[in-house]
């Protein structure tokens, strides 16, 4: 968690894994090259994909199947690196995101990253991607004990950026994960975007009050509504 300054007219707190970061695509090219490393049958690429559920399994389980499914034919070694820090390594935000953010932070919003996950893997790809240089603060479940869609990661979040969701003007979180991201969003009363990635959205406690294709669209409708 880091702690800055709250400057602007409204809070936007955003989603890492594969709405700033195409973390199933640098998930998976870790992984082939795992299966390449270890001569392991590449079309168990798809099997692995399944495994992570998008990065929603733990760490713990992805580890054991692996070890168990390749057992005597992949290095435990090489098992534990792909788990801890293969998707960090690997990277890239998505394309324009740089560019959003930005703006945003040049219009006056306060940019802060929300995140599920292991301090030390989301640091990395903060650092990786400059994330860490682009937003005025972020929060890893982890570090702060809770997580989405706790309502109290959102709240860590407005504080770790010197703001309250309760009194930040036009606060909003942008994400992909209906569960995760949606859901607390409306637990809290806040409005948001729901980063559909090409599909359709299937929830029904909750709805998000925009879907954008991707993160740079989604940004793009939070200033635009912010203008009005």
């Amino acid at each position: 968690m880091t702690r800055r300054e709250a400057v602007g007219a409204g809070l936007l707190m955003i989603d890492l894994d594969n709405t700033l970061i195409d973390r199933d695509a640098a998930f998976r090219a870790a992984v082939a090259a795992f299966l390449a490393e270890q001569r392991l049958p590449a079309d168990d690429l798809a099997w692995a994909m399944a495994l992570d559920a998008g990065g929603y399994a733990t760490r713990e389980d992805v580890a054991a199947a692996l070890l168990d499914r390749y057992r005597g034919r992949a290095a435990s070694a090489a098992v534990r690196a792909l788990v801890d820090r293969g998707a960090a390594d690997r990277v890239v935000l998505i394309p324009g995101a740089r560019e959003a953010l930005k703006r945003a932070v040049a219009e006056g919003w306060t940019c802060v990253v929300v995140t599920n996950g292991r301090t030390v893997q989301q640091k990395a790809k903060l650092r990786r991607t400059g994330l860490d240089r682009l937003v005025q603060g972020w929060v890893v479940s982890e570090a702060v004990g809770c997580a989405k869609p706790d309502p109290a990661i959102f709240r860590a979040a407005a504080e770790a950026v010197g703001a309250s969701v309760r009194s930040a003007p036009g606060a909003w979180v942008i994400g992909d994960s209906a569960h995760a991201d949606i859901a607390g969003a409306a637990a809290l009363g806040l409005s948001s975007v729901w980063v559909s990635n090409g599909r359709t959205w299937a929830g029904d406690s909750c709805r998000p009050t925009h879907v954008a294709p991707d993160v740079v669209a989604a940004i793009s409708h939070v200033l635009a509504s912010g203008r009005r």
